[in-house]
């Protein structure tokens, strides 16, 4: 028999034998779902003469390649995890979901009908390079295990296999206990083996409960390789919650995880349209290369950079600063820079409030020297970046590039150009630009209307100003207010005070109460001597929740007492500033301080911060709702973290109010400049010790609980708080609240609303528990937190009422009739840490 012959007989042979095994080596590349079926990929290895003439495997064959980096990981500390080889397994090759695709593509989309700032910039190329597709080419650690035939001992394989096929079946509470019944004979080995089966069988999540059993356990010694490929898996589930768990205990090990945690864990953040998400994507890159010292691959860098440009409301511009840094990165490791990281990075420079000329203009040469040619957007971000400094002359070279494009001017690019003539003084022009657009396009965009009507103020053309908002008016097209503003701001400029009256009263006919514009109106009444009405419209925005009073209002109040000598009601604006920690004015403090001297009261000296009775029991609503704080590491001083959801109109609303309510204790950076401008979705306090009582009742050690003393704070203000904050009415009419701790507060928490006569069902879904007012139970709650409720959100929150289902994805198939989910797969990390 020839050589040939014995390969192939050998080859028939090795379906039949099956020699002891002194080691596996697991390569999961297709494996059953059926923990009962065996898989067909081959999982066990025989070094006998047989196995020898067997071609390896790719798998098997990147075991014995020797592994290299361009930059090696350092190490902190020696491991003490061992090897163990669990080839990834092949991933999805779609693109990275920022968002969902009917999302994706109205954000890609130039929507010039809106405000600039609402601007998305628009990738040539949507089939571009996503990190998604190089997960499967990443190296992953090798782990050596033991084969169950491969244990002395009957029993233990028999209770192993038990294991095996019971632990997937149960959910997180049940398969404790049983790994709790086992712990007098489970060991490091058996533990670790359970948790690779499950890997085996993408039972994940099961892998990962085993995981957090084994830490807890007395023998546990970390092993590298284990949380590695169990991370890995986490992340390709988009569980980014998960994933980041073991990575934070990678770190706290005193090792660096390896390139392809960092990589799936950057894109586990990058593919779910979480709040917050984008932010820890960014963390996990920039230590990916300061700490790990890795070099990210090509993809990777573009979908980062992607996601970035890809930021609603004009946020992008925030992240300037990391996109110069992934710019950077490419430019170092010499790798491909394509042009729409040329074309987003001077997108993101026209958009900032200083412009950086020189950066643009290199920018725009290497675009050059790399034969690209400079798209629309390009001469677009170069004319918005002219309209930002008059930069006349560069507008108009630009103008002209334009005209001679194929592609169609859009409209914003007529609004810039109306703006940089503005800049110079050339009214004239800027009404020309105007009525070529109509021309151009066919038709007239609300934003150059806002151009137009602002231009035209400012040069205090007032009959031209009138008859474009007129005009505007007439078209039907929205929003309104920002002209509104422009008009009267100028009106009380020029004393035209018949004039600002009346523009206010048509204003508030087509338009939603605004500050600002309650604002000019008081100041114009204050000016003229009125203060009756005066003070009438300053109790009204005081009444009025969604507009308040603000430092302004309150100043241009007291200026006009002051100036009437009507000394009482000056001591009244005080004693209210004082209380609400208003700044009062220098000016204003001189003749205050000899009005108070004359009623021989003493002038308040500033108090040190604290909250009243009211803020107190808000901020214990929110912290129900799901509010975040913050500590530092000795735990003596604490921030908290206001977040609110930009896609829901009752936070929209609710944000103004605690932005108000709180506004003593925000930091600098989250106070508003100019007193009216808009209220961001994210604002944080100061760090402080006063937050200590909160942060040790509601996030000990960093986690959320429910205070033990909990049926004693739940009064219908902190209901009402809860309700706006973390809560929704279903279409049906229910009210659902959102609570997140253990299920001993959660029963606390039932039983004293049953005390006050509130009967309601519980769900779990994942960490988050649901409490549902259903039905007459959701009448009876409205009826308790409706005095406490604002204004603006009685429509949206009312009981009772059939209406289109506006609540969150996360509690719309919330049902109380079935038996609590513990753990939801797919959902439970993403829908745990979003907000309402």
């Amino acid at each position: 028999m020839d050589m040939q012959q014995m390969i192939i007989a050998a080859n028939r042979a090795q379906c039949f034998v099956s020699p002891p095994l002194s080691t596996l080596i697991i390569t999961i590349n297709t494996p059953s779902l059926n923990p009962n079926k065996p898989s067909k990929t081959p999982m066990r290895t025989s070094l006998s003469f047989l196995r020898l003439f067997r071609p390896l495997s790719r798998s098997q064959t990147a075991l014995f390649r020797p592994l290299t980096r361009r930059y090696a990981a350092p190490r902190f500390c020696p491991s003490f995890s061992r090897h163990f080889s669990v080839s990834s397994a092949p991933f999805s090759a779609s693109a990275v979901g920022f968002v969902d695709e009917k999302e994706r593509e109205e954000e890609e989309r130039w929507d010039f009908s809106n405000n600039e700032t609402e601007a998305k910039f628009v990738f040539e190329d949507n089939d571009g390079v996503f990190a998604d597709n190089d997960m499967k080419h990443l190296v992953a650690p090798d782990i050596e295990v033991k084969e169950l035939d491969e244990l002395p001992e009957q029993w233990r394989r028999s209770k192993l296999a038990w294991l095996c096929k019971e632990l997937p079946a149960h959910k997180a509470g049940t398969l404790v206990r049983i790994l709790n019944a086992q712990r007098k004979w489970l060991k490091q080995e058996d533990a670790t083996y359970l948790a690779v089966h499950c890997m085996r069988i993408r039972e994940n999540e099961t892998g990962f409960r085993v995981y957090k059993w084994m830490m807890q356990q007395h023998w546990y010694r970390f092993d590298f390789a284990l949380a590695t490929k169990l991370a890995n898996y986490m992340g390709k589930e988009r569980k980014f919650t998960k994933c980041r768990e073991i990575f934070d205990d990678i770190i706290n090990q005193g090792r660096v995880p390896s390139e392809s945690m960092f990589h799936i864990l950057t894109v586990a953040y990058l593919s779910t349209p979480v709040q917050g998400c984008l932010d820890e994507a960014c963390g996990i890159y920039n230590r990916m290369i300061q700490l790990g010292g890795y070099q990210p691959r090509l993809s990777l860098h573009n979908s980062l950079f992607r996601a970035l440009l890809n930021r609603p409301g004009g946020s992008s511009k925030y992240y300037l600063k990391q996109a110069e840094f992934i710019f950077h990165n490419l430019e170092t490791c010499g790798l491909e820079i394509q042009k729409e990281i040329y074309t987003g990075l001077i997108w993101l420079h026209s958009y900032q409030d200083t412009v950086d000329k020189e950066r643009i203009k290199s920018l725009r040469k290497m675009m050059r020297e790399s034969g690209m040619e400079e798209g629309k957007e390009v001469l677009i971000s170069i004319l918005r970046a002219c309209s930002k400094d008059g930069d006349i002359e560069e507008a108009e070279r630009t103008w002209i590039k334009l005209l001679g494009s194929n592609d169609s001017i859009p409209s914003q690019a007529f609004v810039y150009k109306m703006e940089v003539y503005s800049k110079v003084g050339e009214i004239t022009k800027s009404l020309e630009v105007f009525r070529e657009m109509k021309k151009c396009l066919g038709y007239t965009s609300i934003a150059s209307y806002h151009k137009i009507i602002e231009v035209l103020c400012e040069s205090e053309q007032m009959d031209l100003a009138e008859s474009f908002m007129k005009e505007l008016i007439e078209s039907g097209m929205k929003p309104l207010m920002p002209s509104y503003i422009k008009l009267t701001d100028t009106y009380l400029r020029l004393n035209c005070h018949d004039k600002l009256e009346s523009t206010f009263l048509e204003c508030l006919e087509k338009c939603r109460p605004n500050r600002t514009i309650y604002n000019i109106y008081l100041s114009s009444l204050v000016k003229v001597g009125n203060l009756g009405k005066a003070e009438e419209i300053f109790n009204h925005m005081g009444e009025n929740v969604t507009i308040g009073v603000n430092a302004k209002s309150c100043n241009t109040i007291l200026c006009g007492y002051l100036s009437s000598g009507d000394n009482s009601k000056a001591e009244k604006i005080y004693d209210l500033m004082c209380q609400k920690k208003f700044e009062i004015e220098s000016p204003l403090m001189e003749k205050l301080e000899n009005v108070l001297r004359s009623s021989r009261k003493e002038v308040k000296k500033p108090l040190s911060l604290k909250l009243s009775k009211e803020q107190r029991e808000i901020l214990m609503g929110l912290l129900l709702g799901g509010l975040r704080i913050d500590s530092d590491e000795k735990r003596k001083n604490h921030m908290i973290r206001f977040e609110f959801n930009p896609s829901s109109i009752p936070h929209s609303i609710l944000k103004r109010h605690i932005h108000d309510q709180y506004h003593e204790w925000l930091h600098p950076s989250s106070k508003l400049t100019a007193g009216d401008g808009d209220i961001p979705h994210k604002f944080n306090t100061i760090s402080h010790s006063y937050f200590g009582f909160y942060a040790d009742q509601f996030w000990p050690k960093g986690q959320p609980v429910i205070p033990k003393l909990i049926h004693r704070w739940l009064s219908p203000i902190v209901l009402a708080y809860w309700y706006m904050y973390g809560g929704y009415r279903t279409s049906a009419g229910d009210i659902l609240l959102k609570l997140k701790g253990s299920s001993e507060g959660v029963e606390k928490v039932v039983k004293t609303l049953k005390s006050k006569s509130l009967n309601c069902r519980v769900k779990r879904k994942g960490r988050v528990f649901w409490i549902g007012f259903l039905r007459t139970d959701s009448m009876w709650f409205w009826k308790l937190v409706e005095p406490y409720i604002l204004d603006d959100l009685k429509d949206f929150l009312k009981a009772g009422s059939e209406t289109a289902d506006d609540c969150a994805v996360e509690s719309r198939d919330i049902n109380f009739d079935s038996a609590s989910d513990s753990d939801e797969k797919g959902s439970s990390d993403c829908s745990e840490d979003v907000n309402p």
